[in-house]
């Protein structure tokens, strides 16, 4: 939780839909990594990690003596060389961070307390204000619905990123360090001080000594060791794990319990949360072995935080419960006392949405996300929000947009001139569609990065919905005339119609269908292809769309454009269009290489908003994306026992946060709660409740170094596509 006082998306939550991400280096290779226990892994781990840098130093040099020579041959044809000097600056920066890695003497190291470095500069952040409420009761049990059962409560392998693995883990749990929701400050999770090294690349940390797992046993510093052990090994396969953890660190050091040092392999800004890992505590993990995936299966983690699942909690095809632990070792800490309030939070399966609201309605669900138009104005206008047993909110958040609309595969033939592009960005009207479906109070977005604040383009606008504009530039693609039936043709009597993959869901083939309504007056017919969920995403990731209509899940502070806009994610070697990675419009150029990779590799703020800025451009001038429709509020619904955070700093929730639940802001009053079921009973009735917070609606995160950012939102974690229309943001 403590990553998500102000962002939603923890670690494990960003890494879903791992088919979908590109990568810039190779997978892991295939050989056995030890499955015998942590101290047998380490000498193992460490070998194999410098077999791994050395054959990738001797790559990366013949690369750059061969990237040296095309560019000395293309001054001597006076050809311009502008992108292979982009190409070896990458390269020349990927073996700097090879021979970084190199000089250290392993991935895993175990030093003594005298080797902390004696000049380090501490800092705790306890200057930072309180979070929360001090009203926050603690008490009672929050009743919430989850659509599908989870297949499993391991934290990762095999199935584990389903949708409930942030609820019951990483909403919940502390890293080393964290932030304030409203300074953007670090402040001491499991970690009570830290310090950054020298290099730039090393964070130290000192752990609280009273850290505890929820099962009591200490954390320690080889539990971050094993946190790398439990997840690499051969025990588990777990293809982006075993990546990640092999090419985004460098080293890590244990100096005793309490001491350890983490590095990268290059700089970074906000390194103390970069440079971070979930520890596993031994104590759990005592029988991990070659049969992890089942013998683990149905057991849960004991957390850093203050929830834990009990076995006897867990009633398959059910319900699964959170329990708070009584004397979870940060109850009374400044920055989380008012937090973590309830004493449980039961989720129940409901796998029918309109059976849930019922049960809302009924008061066996407390708390219910209705932002979208249907359930704001329809399904909430009833008996109980009118007796003001059911309190409804519109909240103002500042957490990134998701680039929900239409994007275009440039590899397709009809889509390969940008004059194309561009026409249909404006025979496309987004507005007709919030006005139609959205009641109009949803608005359009932008632009691919909105809600970035300091990062996103302010000169970058979508295309409005013009005819003359739209036949304009089909004009100049060549579709210059009118067919029988009202649509364009060309020279050829080819007519301008182009199909749009989506989801089959109703909302989605309504939406699709205006846009096709509304494209028909400036000559263009979209043939609309909705497909069940599942087949749309698979037809998308094999790039076999012309339009797909998706939107990508986003974390803050900064945008992530390597994935989507790289072309080692858009072609193979052999030229041929690169399946499975999140680059939907197969689109490739050296200048956009080149900016995907200053974001990925930036050391400080002022290069990811400089790059930022020109990659957003280009997807505007590229026409590559148009926009589709964004919210910057959501709106929830609960019973008036579930009590907001209502201070002047922080009036019901954190202002970056996605949904507000997950805050853990909130709490439960048993006095209000026996009084309004009283009520019920009496036919006593309160005032009506509908309130709108709207004081972070202009509020903009500190644009410093310190701005926090979890390891899992770094420009190497790959996004998860997201088409969800009930809960719009």
């Amino acid at each position: 939780m403590i990553l998500n006082l102000q962002l939603r998306a923890a670690f494990g939550a960003v890494l879903c839909a791992l088919a979908l991400a590109g990568c810039a280096e190779d997978s892991a290779p295939a050989g056995s990594v030890s499955k015998d226990g942590l101290d047998e892994f380490i000498p193992v781990y460490n070998e194999y990690i410098a077999d791994w840098l050395a054959q990738q130093a001797e790559d990366t040099k013949k690369l750059i003596a061969e990237k040296e020579k095309q560019i000395a041959s293309a001054k001597e044809e006076g050809n311009p060389t502008t992108s292979l000097a982009a190409e070896l600056d990458s390269l020349t920066r990927d073996l700097d961070r090879i021979l970084y890695r190199q000089s250290h003497d392993g991935y895993f190291s175990i030093k003594t307390s005298a080797d902390v470095p004696k000049d380090l500069v501490w800092q705790d952040g306890m200057d930072q204000p309180e979070v929360g409420d001090p009203r926050a009761l603690k008490g009672g049990t929050l009743n919430q619905p989850m659509v599908t059962f989870p297949p499993t409560l391991r934290r990762f392998g095999p199935k584990s990123n389903h949708g409930y693995r942030g609820y019951f883990y990483d909403d919940v749990e502390m890293l080393l360090v964290g932030m304030h929701p409203l300074t953007g400050q670090f402040i001491p999770a499991i970690a009570i001080r830290w310090a950054a090294g020298a290099d730039g690349r090393t964070m130290f940390y000192e752990i609280d000594p009273d850290a505890r797992y929820t099962d009591g046993s200490p954390i320690l510093a080889k539990d971050f060791l094993r946190g790398v052990y439990v997840r690499a090994s051969d025990n588990v396969v777990d293809p982006f794990y075993s990546q990640y953890l092999r090419e985004q660190f460098a080293n890590f050091t244990v100096y005793s319990d309490r001491f350890l040092s983490i590095s990268l392999p290059e700089p970074k800004p906000l390194l103390p949360l970069y440079a971070s890992m979930y520890p596993a505590g031994e104590k759990f993990y005592k029988n991990y072995g070659p049969d992890y995936v089942e013998r683990y299966n149905w057991m849960h983690e004991p957390s850093t935080g203050p929830y834990y699942i009990r076995p006897e909690d867990v009633k398959k095809g059910r319900s699964v419960t959170l329990t708070r632990s009584k004397d979870w070792w940060l109850k009374d800490h400044k920055f989380y006392k008012n937090l973590f309030n309830v004493d449980r939070i039961q989720f129940n399966l409901v796998r029918n949405t309109s059976k849930a609201f019922e049960m809302f309605r009924a008061g066996q669900i407390d708390y219910y996300p209705i932002t979208a138009p249907d359930y704001w104005y329809r399904r909430s206008e009833i008996q109980p929000v009118f007796d003001g047993y059911i309190e409804r909110y519109t909240f103002y958040n500042q957490y990134p947009r998701v680039p929900r609309g239409l994007y275009l595969n440039v590899d397709k033939p009809i889509l390969k001139d940008p004059n194309m592009r561009i026409g249909l960005a404006y025979a496309t009207n987004w507005q007709r569609v919030i006005d139609a479906i959205f009641n109009g109070d949803f608005s359009r977005l932008q632009n691919f990065s909105e809600g970035f604040g300091p990062f996103t383009n302010p000169n970058v606008k979508a295309r409005p919905f013009s005819i003359s504009k739209a036949q304009e530039y089909f004009a100049k693609a060549g579709f210059d005339r009118k067919g029988a039936d009202g649509i364009l043709v060309n020279a050829k009597g080819e007519k301008l119609s182009i199909p749009i993959v989506c989801d089959s869901n109703p909302q989605v083939v309504q939406m699709m269908a205006v846009l096709a309504e509304e494209a028909k007056k400036a000559g263009l017919e979209y043939r609309i292809d909705g497909r069940e969920r599942t087949s749309s995403f698979k037809y998308m990731s094999e790039k076999k769309h012309h339009i797909a209509f998706s939107g990508w899940g986003v974390t803050p502070p900064f945008p992530r454009y390597y994935q989507f806009l790289h072309s080692s994610n858009a072609y193979t070697e052999e030229g041929a269009v690169k399946p499975d990675t999140n680059n939907l419009n197969s689109y490739a150029d050296p200048k956009m290489d080149g900016l995907t990779m200053q974001v990925r590799y930036a050391t400080d703020v002022e290069t990811i908003k400089k790059a930022s800025w020109e990659v957003q451009q280009i997807i505007h001038d590229e026409a590559l994306f148009i926009p589709g429709y964004v919210t910057d509020f959501v709106r929830v619904g609960c019973w008036r026992w579930v009590r907001w955070p209502d201070t002047e700093a922080m009036p019901f929730c954190f202002p970056v946060i996605y949904e507000p639940f997950d805050s853990h802001a909130f709490w439960i009053d048993p006095e209000i709660k026996k009084e309004t079921l009283q009520a019920i009973q009496e036919g006593k009735t309160f005032p009506e409740v509908q309130r709108t917070i709207s004081k972070f609606r202009d509020w903009e995160a500190p644009l410093t170094d310190e701005l926090p950012l979890p390891p899992s939102a770094s420009a190497d974690a790959p996004q998860s596509e997201e088409n969800s229309t009930n809960n719009e943001q």
